[in-house]
């Protein structure tokens, strides 16, 4: 049976808290005067639908703009709220709608200023240097960049293990340039045939396509697919229930947000094959079913 691994790469290959997640919290207060502390990340990233931290950082900013205006939910029933809703920006839109008044809402929305949040990211995550390459355009503001603060979780022994035994393939929601400089620190070489990032995968995880299409790729049996949210573990499960002349399997590892005990429960109950400690077990783990 032919195998192919399928890599996240934010909290599987490089540790992004002092990075996107840092960027999401920093450029709500930049923008906003105030902002959530950086544990509230992850019951959005929990709720599905936020395949990049652009749209946490949206939705965070709307739960700021709604406290303004009376909006008492706590974080966690927010975000239970908005996966009933179907995830996302839009259902975090939906959840505000449902619950503020009409003029409420609309003063939220007219506060809402995605173009200048994404702006202040992306100043803020690449630095005013990288900023000018990779956007095109002056930076907003002189800094350093969080990206350069992205520890390597993944040990070479491990994508040497990996690229030699297996055809292995990317699946991110990083842009393409922050996708490959994000390769290129770790040492993996991955053809452009063989990713997909935010440029050429307009449905993001969980939807299935990308899974599906390295798997004909490929031309694999069996399409393993390893991640820190639970979206990516959905990504798996939705390419299993839409192609059934394969195998894929959704691995979760609790190098990202999810982490302990609550992390193995949560990757488990969303349908993972297995959880790992790290990627640096993946290798390990294949072996038991060759």
């Amino acid at each position: 049976m032919s195998l192919a691994v399928v890599l996240d790469i934010d909290g599987v290959l490089v540790d992004v808290a002092d990075s996107y997640r840092r960027a999401v919290i920093e450029s709500v207060r930049r923008v906003y005067g105030e902002t959530l502390d950086r544990t509230a990340i992850q019951p959005f990233k929990d709720a599905g639908g936020f395949n990049n931290d652009w749209l946490v950082t949206d939705a965070i900013a709307l739960y700021v703009l709604a406290r303004e205006q009376g909006f008492e939910q706590d974080v966690a029933t927010f975000t239970d709220r908005i996966a009933e809703r179907g995830g996302g920006r839009a259902g975090a839109k939906a959840v505000l709608e449902a619950e503020l008044s009409a003029a409420d809402y609309e003063t939220v929305i007219d506060a809402f200023d995605p173009d200048r949040l994404r702006t202040v990211f992306q100043g803020l995550y690449l630095g005013s240097d990288l900023f000018a390459e990779l956007e095109g355009d002056e930076p907003p503001f002189e800094a350093e960049g969080y990206i350069h603060d992205e520890p390597v979780l993944v040990d070479s022994d491990t994508l040497a293990t990996l690229t030699d035994r297996y055809a292995v393939g990317v699946v991110t929601g990083r842009p393409a340039a922050e996708a490959t400089i994000a390769l290129d620190r770790v040492g993996l070489a991955v053809d452009d045939n063989h990713r997909f990032t935010m440029d050429n995968w307009e449905q993001g995880k969980p939807h299935p396509y990308a899974l599906l299409t390295l798997a004909e790729r490929f031309d694999a049996d069996r399409v393993v697919f390893v991640g820190d949210t639970l979206d990516d573990v959905r990504t798996a499960v939705n390419a299993a229930d839409e192609d059934e002349s394969r195998e894929y399997e959704g691995i979760g590892v609790l190098t990202g947000g999810l982490t302990g005990e609550t992390g193995r429960e949560a990757f488990d109950e969303a349908g993972a094959a297995a959880v790992l400690e790290s990627v640096n077990e993946l290798p390990a783990f294949l072996e038991t079913f060759e």
